[in-house]
């Protein structure tokens, strides 16, 4: 499609969806059409219609953070829109969200909360509710949110898309209506990692002028990108509030995780839940007041009633707490620190539990506190974080996993939840494949056992599980075991990996002695390239051939 028919569908879909309560300002089509006039079609972003949450300024359009007494309009976008608008993306308009950014559920508002788009009467999540409608309901293939207490990663869990929040500082928040202003991150929500990211690139890098702008150091977690055998933790003991299928629904999280060859490690998630818990039941309240605290004492009336007893808390916080909150979040952030060295990356549930529109007006404070069990703790212990979709709940609601890391981890964490995703293989379909042998593993290189990473970075791929032809024998060489074709042997479990032939070479140099690759008969009288052992190795080793293969006696340790 050209881009003025991209614009055209756009526009055609937001008027079939009506009064969805997405949009809070929006743009002329033939305004938008007139953008294109002279558009280099080499830029990044060409020809991409995009919304922004309305808290973040546009030059000429009205920001109200969704308090029509508090619109103005700016005369210079913030910096994060320019540099959209100059790799070339149309913006459309700006979106619905929770009144000055303060809230999970995307129901804080006087124009309207938008439902999810996969459930109907489900909330959205907040406070990005509009952006992350508008990516979902497919009327722009991304939008821009922000995210203080898992705003960018609440709302992708409720609508099915991917967030992405970046380390604070990386994204400038000039042009932004704070809510707090030291925790504050720009977002993106897409329909996949690949475009968030791509988004991502063009919108970070620091501004002058930017007291918050940073360039955190790249963090490589394990010395490079996420690939199976990564270190995942999940929690110990994780918190759904009742709700069994959620849990369901993790529990299918972990073992597809497992399932791709990470290591999953338990975590005691207590001191980053006690971390957040200081952003609305700590002085971090008082700051949110301070950002919009004198409009908020001359317009009192015409705040949101749940914004206006949310900010109003703030004004009881006397300057001693706001010492004891940041001396107590550094006490946490040095007890979470050594949990860093055990894992690569933390999962957790985007949210625990979903609501209707209804349950949220019965008690819109307290379950906004659950909505953010996994989410507030983020920014104040400085992770960057990547919200993807993660199917559905027995019971039929959408279920999220989020993936977080250390500032600086953004990349290794997009590609962690790409690959969660399967958008590799997607993309590895699309273009021209490169020429590939079948290799079959024994041991040691299988997934989840400690070489496979090697694998991985030789661009190997698994394939399947097979077995050998009845003619081998399997042995216990210590830290890995040996294969030898015998008279009188038996079949063997291998797992089957597609290899590119020059990096079959370069595996093959790093094989010590016994071992080698030589060719492997299958079962079903394939021959392919493998693992074998010299036989002089195995007189003094234990013969394991009939417990069937590598992993299964390892399960039996090795008795």
């Amino acid at each position: 499609m050209t881009p003025a028919e991209v614009v055209a569908r756009t526009y055609r879909r937001i008027r079939e969806r009506g009064d969805d309560g997405v949009w809070i300002s929006l743009r002329r089509e033939a305004d938008v059409l007139r953008d294109l006039d002279g558009l280099d079609p080499a830029l990044p972003l060409y020809g991409l219609p995009f919304a922004v949450k309305d808290n973040v300024d546009v030059a000429g359009m009205p920001t109200t953070a969704a308090c029509p007494a508090f619109a103005y309009r700016p005369a210079r976008s913030a910096p994060l829109v320019d540099r959209l608008v100059a790799a070339g993306a149309l913006l459309v308009g700006k979106t619905n969200l929770d009144q000055f950014a303060t809230g999970l559920s995307g129901t804080r508002t006087p124009y309207g909360a938008c439902e999810s788009p996969l459930v109907p009467g489900l909330i959205s999540g907040g406070s990005s509710s509009g952006s992350a409608v508008a990516v979902a309901a497919g009327l722009v293939p991304f939008a821009i949110g922000t995210d203080t207490a898992g705003s960018g990663r609440v709302p992708a869990a409720l609508t099915g898309t991917v967030g992405l929040k970046p380390s604070r500082g990386l994204v400038p928040t000039l042009g932004v209506v704070p809510a707090c202003r030291s925790l504050d991150c720009p977002s993106v929500f897409a329909r996949t990692v690949a475009d968030a990211t791509a988004v991502l690139r063009v919108i970070a890098g620091p501004h002058p002028g930017d007291p918050w702008s940073r360039a955190p150091s790249l963090r490589k977690p394990g010395g490079g990108p996420a690939t199976p055998s990564t270190r995942i933790g999940v929690p110990r003991a994780p918190e759904f509030f009742g709700d069994g299928a959620a849990a369901e629904a993790f529990t299918a999280v972990t073992e597809r995780l497992a399932g791709l060859g990470h290591e999953i490690v338990p975590v005691d998630l207590t001191p980053f839940l006690a971390a957040g818990s200081l952003l609305y039941e700590g002085p971090w309240v008082a700051e949110r007041l301070a950002g919009v605290g004198d409009f908020a004492a001359r317009h009192a009336r015409d705040l949101h009633p749940v914004t206006r007893r949310v900010l109003e808390s703030g004004r009881a916080i006397s300057g001693a707490e706001v010492f004891g909150g940041l001396h107590r979040l550094r006490e946490l952030r040095s007890v979470t620190a050594p949990v860093w060295t055990r894992i690569d990356a933390l999962a957790v549930p985007t949210v625990p539990t979903t609501f209707t529109l209804a349950e949220m007006a019965e008690d819109p404070i307290g379950r906004n506190t659950i909505l953010g069990h996994y989410t507030t703790f983020a920014n104040l212990l400085d992770l960057a974080a990547a919200a993807v979709p993660a199917g559905f709940t027995p019971a039929g609601r959408p279920h999220g996993v989020t993936f977080l890391a250390p500032a600086g981890s953004d990349d290794f964490l997009a590609a962690l939840g790409a690959g969660f995703l399967g958008e590799k293989a997607e993309k590895a379909e699309k273009e021209p494949a490169a020429r590939t042998v079948p290799l079959a593993v024994v041991g040691a290189h299988r997934v989840g056992q400690p070489l496979h990473p090697h694998l991985v970075a030789l661009g190997a791929r698994f394939t399947a599980v097979a077995r050998t032809a009845p003619c081998y024998r399997l042995y216990d060489l210590g830290d890995r075991p040996g294969l030898v074709r015998e008279e009188g042997g038996s079949s063997v479990e291998v797992e089957l990996h597609e290899i590119t032939p020059a990096a079959l070479g370069e595996l093959l140099v790093t094989v010590p002695s016994p071992l080698g690759l030589g060719t492997v008969e299958l079962s079903d009288g394939r021959r392919v390239q493998g693992f074998l052992c010299e036989s002089y190795a195995v007189g003094s080793a234990r013969d394991i051939t009939g417990l069937g293969s590598w992993p299964a006696y390892l399960a039996a340790g090795r008795a």
